[in-house]
């Protein structure tokens, strides 16, 4: 690989060194025919730069027979520039006065021709020159000193001379266009001897390349042994890594099957083991719940028993204080059938009133162990019909706190509560409970449980008006009284 890039530079040299060559050729061509009458000295004198003038018209202040060299003509425009920018505006010409104000290289750039052709003209010409001799003054010094100049100062002093035009300005220009000639003719040479060189080496590289190529295609063929060999290993390889990838596989399906399995028995056991302690708990609730019932049954029992024990004490302290019975014990003679005009009478309580007197519901309330139950809605609507139902309840539950205070009477006030999702916010007085029934049941039923729960023979009085729920608690042993007799009860205790 490295002999074909050394050949490949070599050849991309020798053509940049040809088209180098061609250029600088072209430019030391004139672009018209010389005049015959200029020749060139071959010998000593022309090496050292002498130039023969055998037409007369080149004299010291002619023209020149030709135009001037690309590069002694850029050599001219550069200083002429340098200078237009030193001279006075009124000694430029009036095309180039705004060129003068540009920066040297912009003014060469942009204004280079317009100011070679001003140097026709000889005024701008001499001021130009007087510019352009202050700004190289060692150029100057040569040029005054006259030959023989030096070779590298050549091109400044012919430019220099072709502006300010001294005597034999015109040999000066021509000698360093043969200087130029000369120079371009070296390096023709030089060139030539490169191309030479150049194409040695490129043979020198295209064998070398040559030689690599056959070693490369020996190494090539083995390399490709290499590879085929390789490549057998590598199916080889490839077919066991398949073969142990499907074992693997298998393997792992058979331990994902297990794992399932386990799963799925683990799963099975953990349902079992929830149902098994649902039912334990179920049946541990169920125990609990016998338990409680038979202790609240008991404990039910023992308080209706308590209950009507302390009802039948009341009773019979209320018997004893109604018959006036003395405290002393019995004695036979007591027994006998005769009348005491000192003892009182007593009568039966409210078998005489109607179940709308007030005074009816003063001597019940006086029964000892007495439970008072009132329908509530039943008495509020026959007392205040016109107010709302919170207002009906408030006023209601004030004055029955007030008429049971002091007295040992257990009072309930049942609401109904079948048309509502939950009970509003009612604050108990002291001494009275407000209850209301569950939703979907009316107050007449709660009522008639309050009555079921009580014990037989235990005072109970029911103040409603509904006539179905009079008779429903009648028969079970409880004794009603009308609303109104309530409210007038509590209208004459208020008053």
């Amino acid at each position: 690989m490295w002999p074909n890039v050394a050949a490949t530079s070599a050849e991309r040299t020798m053509c940049h060194c040809r088209a180098d060559l061609v250029r600088r050729v072209a430019r030391l061509e004139p672009p018209g025919p010389r005049p015959d009458a200029i020749t060139l000295e071959t010998d000593e004198k022309s090496a050292k730069g002498a130039v023969v003038v055998d037409d007369p018209a080149a004299e010291p202040n002619g023209e020149l027979p030709g135009a001037l060299s690309p590069a002694l003509r850029s050599k001219v425009v550069a200083l002429a520039a340098q200078g237009v920018g030193r001279m006075p505006v009124n000694q430029v010409p009036a095309p180039l006065r705004r060129a003068a104000s540009f920066t040297p290289a912009k003014r060469l750039r942009l204004a280079g021709n317009q100011i070679f052709a001003a140097l026709d003209d000889p005024d701008f010409r001499s001021h130009l020159a007087v510019q352009v001799k202050a700004s190289v003054p060692k150029v100057a010094a040569a040029l005054e000193a006259g030959p023989p100049f030096e070779h590298a100062d050549l091109p400044d002093i012919a430019a220099l001379a072709y502006i300010q035009r001294p005597p034999g300005w015109t040999e000066v220009v021509l000698s360093a266009d043969d200087s130029s000639s000369d120079s371009a003719g070296e390096a023709v040479a030089d060139l030539s001897a490169t191309v030479a060189r150049l194409s040695d080496q490129l043979d020198q590289a295209r064998g070398e390349t040559k030689r690599v190529r056959e070693r490369m295609r020996g190494q090539l063929e083995s390399l490709k042994a290499d590879n085929t060999q390789l490549r057998r290993t590598l199916g080889e390889t490839r077919g066991s890594l398949r073969t142990a990838e499907s074992a693997a596989a298998a393997a792992d399906e058979l331990v994902n099957q297990a794992r399932r399995e386990s799963d799925v028995a683990q799963r099975e056991l953990e349902a079992e083991t929830r149902r098994l302690r649902a039912k334990v708990g179920a049946l541990e609730a169920d125990l609990a719940a016998s338990r409680r019932s038979a202790r609240g049954g008991r404990e039910a029992e023992t308080a209706r028993l308590r209950l009507l024990l302390d009802t039948l004490v009341g009773a019979l302290d209320g018997l004893r204080r109604e018959l006036a019975l003395p405290t002393s014990e019995s004695l036979p003679a007591d027994n006998i059938d005769a009348v005491d005009p000192a003892s009182p009478h007593p009568a039966r309580v409210g078998l005489s009133l109607p179940g709308d007197d007030p005074t009816l519901l003063r001597e019940l309330l006086d029964l000892p162990r007495l439970h008072l139950i009132v329908d509530g809605y039943n008495v509020s609507k026959t007392a205040w019909g016109s107010a709302t139902l919170e207002q009906q309840r408030q006023r209601l539950l004030t004055s029955i706190a007030g008429l049971v205070a002091g007295r040992r009477v257990e009072t309930t006030v049942a609401f109904d509560g079948a048309e509502l999702a939950r009970p509003p916010a009612v604050t108990a007085p002291r001494g009275v409970r407000v209850l209301f029934s569950q939703p979907g049941v009316i107050a007449d039923d709660l009522i008639r449980d309050l009555v079921r729960a009580e014990p037989k023979g235990r005072p109970i009085v029911v103040v409603t008006t509904d006539r179905e729920l009079a008779e429903s608690v009648i028969r079970v042993g409880a004794r009603t009284v009308a609303s109104a007799a309530l409210v007038r009860l509590i209208g004459a205790d208020r008053a």
